[in-house]
């Protein structure tokens, strides 16, 4: 162990625990005395500039060194890489949990400490940090942010995670994840304070990152404040797995405030012991933000904190609505068939009474297996996929046969198997992708890509030995976002004439063969979604770039002909649409409005209309993201709804209002 030197990014000189290299003759960021008289580990920093994020998550980069110095001042390039105020704060980091718990590293055990410093976004400025399960990931920061290692606070919270890793290990999906990115910012602030001396009535005490901006106000660039004292429960952002994995980052400080408020009232010496006692003693990796305040209360009370104190803990979960049975407030008016699927780019398939759709486990990182259930909620969900390693998605169901595709090394396989149980048949291979499944008695309609990136729909029945496509597989004609009912199938269509390109839709009869391209009311730029039932087709359609996303949705008969305009892009109300579902008495959407933060407004919805389009209404008035609808019998909907944190396939028999 030796001690050098080096300045901060701000500018402030910094003390360091470095180590001498005899067989190199220089020193190294590589701190060898906080170990030493245990696990003899390293607090190091490394030199990852030039490699990307895609080279360090998960893995070891090639070729990286620790950072040296022929002498022990560490110059220019240590500071302006963010090396310095690594190694630095992670010595803070290390001191804070050793002096206050007697915690020796992150897994409390010694181990050793990786910083890896300079990493950039392919090439480009990364204004990012993580954890990685071994070690700290730092970005090179942009033109608005410093180098991520920059704020003791950002490197104490990528630390912390280490800590929760190798103790409640919470799950980091929903609630749990939102509580795993809670308690790293608490601490992670909690050291910064402590390490700069600030106290906890300085207005900027809670802010998260504020010492990255390079020029905005601290303020106005920082990334989280855990002092705001506005955000509660009621500001949960249900969002699905497939965003920010159902909204870690978006909720956290429901949490992080509550227990920020509470190192304000207690004084951080015995905050900082509840907090640290209730993670690593009473947390379990799946608990929601009931249980950890239950935790929390509880390591209170075994720490022997007084009445009053443990009354200061609960009025800082009470302010922020963190009480019992808090997701009932939320109101909650569908049905759940099916809880905590924790998957993405995956949806639900219903027919017949029945319901299909992927699941994996509680962080979403086991492969994907297909379910199938009774939408009347009766029974046991079954699996319906073979848990061959592949993931298994984007099922669809006419409540007899389930079908759906399998992801493997080198091909994608559509499969299919009776709802009442029989053998897995491969129905088609494909070694470039296949999306948009639908089955209606056996015969199965889906969209092929290729190599080129082109789209093309193929229908089986069950005599047919390979896929019929619509457009021949050419060159220059694309087909998609096919739809089936009563022995046809719908969908969009690119295609040539007179020397340019059209869109439309076509309707094919299965059992005759005959292909009708659909009366167009406007000339779309862009089409979305079709669906079909026994008497219509149904489809999106945008004739205005300008308007910023908004469809209109287009109705004709099956022959094509009698187009009508169902909703108009043109009026007031009009959808920013991007899914539809349609049974023979109501179609929904998937709609939303457009907004640059998250907020439950602007949050995907589902509304349904009638099919003539006289009335609309929302199918529900969850708060949460709401989407892939799958259309069941009359007004029934199921679909994924993250309201709670938790992306759950729910059901309504028949809309909500108007919300």
């Amino acid at each position: 162990p030796e001690t050098g030197s080096g300045a901060r990014l701000g500018g402030a000189a910094a003390s360091l625990d470095i180590a001498y290299d005899p067989a190199a003759g220089n020193y190294l960021l590589a701190d060898a005395g906080r170990m030493r008289a245990t696990s003899k580990g390293l607090l190091s920093t490394w030199d990852a500039r030039g490699k990307s994020v895609s080279e360090t998550s998960g893995k070891w980069p090639s070729g990286i060194k620790m950072f040296s110095s022929p002498n022990t001042t560490f110059g220019g390039a240590a500071t302006d890489s963010g090396a310095v105020d690594a190694h630095w704060n992670a010595g803070q980091v290390y001191d804070f949990y050793k002096k206050n718990f007697g915690r020796d590293s992150l897994d409390g055990a010694g181990g050793a400490v990786n910083s890896l410093v300079g990493v950039t976004y392919y090439g480009l400025p990364y204004a990012n940090a993580f954890w990685d399960g071994t070690k700290m990931v730092y970005g090179n920061g942009d033109d608005e942010f410093k180098p991520m290692s920059a704020d003791t606070d950002v490197v104490g919270h990528e630390m912390t995670h280490g800590v929760i890793e190798h103790s409640a290990n919470l799950v980091y999906a929903g609630q749990s994840g939102a509580l795993n990115e809670a308690l790293a910012d608490y601490f992670g602030n909690a050291i910064d304070v402590t390490a700069s001396g600030t106290p906890m009535s300085d207005p900027a005490a809670g802010l998260i990152g504020e010492d990255l901006c390079r020029t905005k106000a601290a303020a106005d660039c920082a990334l989280r404040d855990l002092n705001d004292g506005a955000t509660t429960s009621k500001s949960f952002l249900g969002v699905s797995f497939a965003t920010d994995n159902g909204g870690v980052h978006l909720n956290s400080t429901i949490f992080s405030g509550a227990l920020w408020d509470m190192r304000e009232d207690l004084g951080g010496e015995l905050a900082d012991k509840i907090v640290y006692k209730a993670v690593t003693e009473y947390m379990t990796p799946i608990d929601g933000f009931t249980e950890a305040r239950g935790a929390v209360l509880a390591a209170a009370k075994a720490l022997g904190a007084t009445s009053g104190q443990q009354n200061t803990v609960k009025r800082s979960f009470n302010a922020h609505g963190i009480v019992p049975g808090w997701e009932q407030a939320l109101g909650v008016d569908s049905d759940t068939l099916f809880g905590t699927l924790n998957t993405t780019d995956t949806g639900v398939g219903a027919g017949g009474g029945w319901w299909t759709a992927s699941k994996s486990n509680d962080d979403g990182s086991e492969p994907y297996s297909v379910y199938a259930g009774r939408l009347d909620g009766k029974g046991a969900p079954k699996v319906i996929s073979p848990n061959d390693g592949r993931y298994h998605t984007a099922p669809a169901t006419d409540g007899k046969t389930v079908v759906w595709t399998a992801y493997g090394p080198t091909s994608v396989d559509v499969l299919s198997r009776p709802v009442a149980g029989g053998p897995v048949k491969t129905l088609y291979s494909s070694t470039t992708g296949v999306a948009g499944l639908r089955v209606e008695k056996n015969t199965v309609v889906f969209e092929e890509y290729d190599i080129l990136g082109g789209r093309h729909v193929g229908y089986m029945r069950p005599a047919d030995k390979a896929p019929v496509f619509t457009d021949g597989k050419k060159w220059n004609t694309l087909t998609a976002l096919p739809s089936i009912s009563d022995n046809k199938i719908a969908y969009a269509k690119l295609y040539p004439q007179g020397g340019s390109y059209r869109l439309g839709v076509e309707v094919v009869d299965l059992a005759t063969g005959k292909a009708v391209m659909t009366e167009q009311l406007d000339e779309p730029v862009s089409l979305g979604q079709t669906g079909i039932n026994g008497k219509n087709v149904f489809w999106l359609a945008d004739s205005d770039e300008s308007d910023g996303g908004l469809m209109s949705v287009v109705s004709s008969g099956l022959d094509g002909r009698g187009a009508f305009i169902v909703s108009s892009e043109h009026k007031p109300g009009a959808f920013m649409a991007s899914d539809l579902t349609v049974s023979q008495d109501a179609l929904t959407l998937v709609a939303r409005t457009p907004d640059t933060r998250y907020r439950n407004e602007s949050l995907p919805k589902l509304w349904q209309l009638t099919t003539d389009g006289s009335r609309r209404e929302r199918v529900s008035c969850n708060r949460g993201e709401q989407n892939y609808p799958a259309a069941g019998a009359g007004r029934q909907v199921a679909w994924l709804d993250a309201t709670t944190g938790s992306t759950d396939l729910v059901v309504r028999e028949r809309p909500a209002g108007t919300c």
